[in-house]
């Protein structure tokens, strides 16, 4: 079975091919520093290729939601090197997802209740919600963002720059640079949200270049082997589209290639949220030639057949993942999975963190 064959990743042994894609799950405390349970959590599914933790925030202002994680400050540091110790006590590996949220967020939940950011002043369709928020009054519509200036995207680079140098102090394998979802970086590259007139904005390429430069000063720091970077080629989700979205991410991959990253997990919706005609797995494919982890609704039958196929390197699972924390071992002997929670994937009827978090049972405590 191939999904179970090891794979090297940069300067990572990976065990096998099934990846735990990131989740939010929203267990830290509420100034963002990882808690306990957390390391419990990731500990737990030590037995994925890589694990690839949930969003965490590398700036101040790009904050997206009530008890998501961060990693820019000394406590944030701090908080995340036991989670990471603990998943390599258990023999695992893990990175950490930098996610910026950019304009998809509340003036609540920034400091001073600042109002979001973004490469232009462009509001989220009001037709839309933020169904990606989970905090109070999260149904109403987004406000319109501040258009950073020069020194405002500089400042955010550089914020990705460090938390990717603290992450690495803090003992994680590497990190993944989350340019999908409709989160800031994406929405540098998008020409709906991106409509700026300076190096930043106008063509692909200038659209390219808050990730280009995001990546390449990460990679500065920690060396690029460490990088992988996360896509969603023609994604609409959060209200940003592009006016090409094969040029556009066929462009990207290209300027990725070469770079000696970790990986490109690139995400498949199967036409939820994405726009037709667009086969995000194959674009990446014929246009970056390193390691391609595929993401998006697949089973154990459905990644093996990719992985087969060549069109893919390895498969991230998300819902799998956290209802199975022996998930790979399940494939390996046929086991039935136990299904996911929706209710409690970020929170809990109860308000106790652990529940539909850790107490999923595995194998040996299945009945």
């Amino acid at each position: 079975m191939k999904l179970l064959s090891p794979l090297r990743v940069g300067k990572v042994d990976a065990a096998n091919r099934v990846f735990m894609a990131p989740c939010t799950r929203l267990r830290a405390d509420l100034d963002q520093t990882p808690t306990p349970i957390m390391a419990e959590y990731y500990a737990q599914r030590a037995g994925a290729g890589i694990i690839i933790t949930e969003g965490v925030n590398p700036s101040p202002l790009g904050r997206g939601e009530h008890n998501q994680p961060a990693m820019y400050t000394d406590a944030h540091e701090r908080g995340w090197a036991p989670v990471v110790d603990a998943v390599h006590r258990a023999g695992g590996r893990i990175f950490a997802q930098l996610m910026h949220v950019g304009r998809i967020t509340f003036p609540e939940l920034l400091p001073g209740a600042a109002n979001p950011v973004a490469p232009s002043a462009v509001r989220p369709d009001p037709g839309f919600r933020g169904y990606s928020i989970r905090c109070p009054r999260h149904d109403r519509p987004f406000p319109t963002p501040d258009a950073l200036d020069s020194a405002g995207v500089a400042r955010e680079i550089d914020h990705f720059v460090e938390a990717t140098a603290r992450a690495i102090r803090a003992g994680f394998d590497g990190v993944e640079i989350h340019a999908a979802g409709g989160y800031l970086p994406m929405q540098f590259l998008s020409s709906a949200t991106n409509l700026r007139t300076d190096s930043y904005g106008g063509s692909i390429e200038n659209r390219s270049k808050f990730l280009m430069e995001v990546i390449e000063g990460a990679g500065e720091r920690v060396g690029a082997e460490r990088i992988a970077v996360k896509l969603s080629p023609g994604f609409y989700f959060n209200d940003v589209h592009d006016d090409d979205s094969t040029a556009l991410y066929s462009h990207v991959c290209q300027r990725l290639s070469g770079m000696g990253l970790a990986f490109v997990e690139v995400s498949d919706y199967r036409g939820r949220h994405s726009e037709d005609g667009i086969d995000p797995i194959s674009l990446v494919r014929r246009n970056y030639d390193g390691i391609v982890v595929a993401n998006g609704g697949f089973d154990q039958d459905s990644a093996e057949e990719l992985l087969q196929s060549g069109a893919a390197d390895a498969v991230s699972f998300g819902g799998s993942f956290i209802a199975n924390p022996d998930l790979p071992k399940r494939f390996e002997i046929g086991a039935p999975l136990n299904a996911p929670v929706r209710s409690t994937y970020y929170t809990s009827p109860t308000g106790h963190f652990e529940v539909g978090y850790t107490d999923y049972p595995a194998l040996s405590a299945t009945p």
